[in-house]
């Protein structure tokens, strides 16, 4: 008499599910500015087809430290994270690693900041600040391009390459100003432009949610007499297509 042979078989693993992906805000006590970054993400989740989540390194949660655990729990393996900034200062510099040190959990793939590495202008972030400008349905002969500041002389530098694109997108003179720390201020910005002719200023918001240096720009920029102050940059579709890409780069990378 043979052995009976045994057919069963242990239960399969289950599969580890795909990488995710974690935007990754500077953060704001404004509700409007959380939902901004929350609207982003459901945009990016949309056209992804799978898991985004949001943190943020300060004044809001959750945490990087947070967000990642939860996606581990969910069983992510992998995470790439995006983090939203425009420069690669402090912020990038300082915040970014810290947030990201000392995990409990498998250390993400993390991008370069979106606004790039290198300063040099995105074509999609011009694209961005132009359609952002088209909603204001306003006729303008100059634009300030408002940015928060910082003491960063490489960052200034990365706004003030951005203003210069963008003056060239749009074929009218650009200048860039700052909410806090650096010279100009957009006033300042305004009154330049008026003294070298322009007579209908519009101000280009160069920032993702609409936080606390955004409400200082717009203040300054309607008592400067502006034409308009542009939306963040929030869901445009050319941001969505550069966080995708920095997606996928860092997928291709890891793999």
């Amino acid at each position: 008499m043979t052995d009976a042979i045994d057919t069963t078989f242990p239960p399969a693993a289950e599969p580890a599910a795909p990488s995710a992906l974690l935007l990754l805000a500077h953060g704001s006590l404004a509700p409007e500015a959380q939902e901004s970054t929350r609207a982003l993400a459901r945009a990016v989740g949309s056209s992804l087809g799978g898991r985004v989540e949001v943190a943020y390194l300060r004044h809001s949660g959750p945490t990087a430290r947070q967000a990642l655990a939860t996606l581990s729990d969910a069983g992510h393996e992998q995470v790439v994270v995006v983090p939203l900034l425009l420069t690669s200062a402090f912020h990038a510099r300082v915040d970014l690693p810290k947030a990201l040190s000392d995990l409990p959990t498998r250390a993400p793939v993390v991008t370069p900041v979106v606004g790039g590495p290198t300063g040099v202008p995105d074509k999609r972030l011009v694209a961005a600040l132009r359609r952002r400008l088209a909603e204001l349905d306003v006729e303008f002969d100059a634009v300030v391009l408002a940015a928060a500041g910082s003491i960063d002389v490489a960052a200034c530098s990365a706004v003030t390459a951005m203003a210069s694109a963008l003056g060239t997108a749009l074929g009218l003179p650009c200048r860039a100003a700052f909410a806090s720390t650096t010279a100009p201020t957009p006033g300042e910005a305004v009154e330049e432009l008026r003294r070298a002719g322009a007579r209908r200023i519009a101000v280009a918001s160069y920032c993702f949610a609409a936080g606390l240096l955004f409400r200082v720009t717009v203040e300054a920029a309607t008592a400067a007499g502006v034409v308009g102050v542009s939306p963040p940059l929030g869901d445009a579709p050319e941001l969505v297509e550069l966080v995708l890409e920095r997606f996928h780069q860092a997928g291709d990378g890891a793999a």
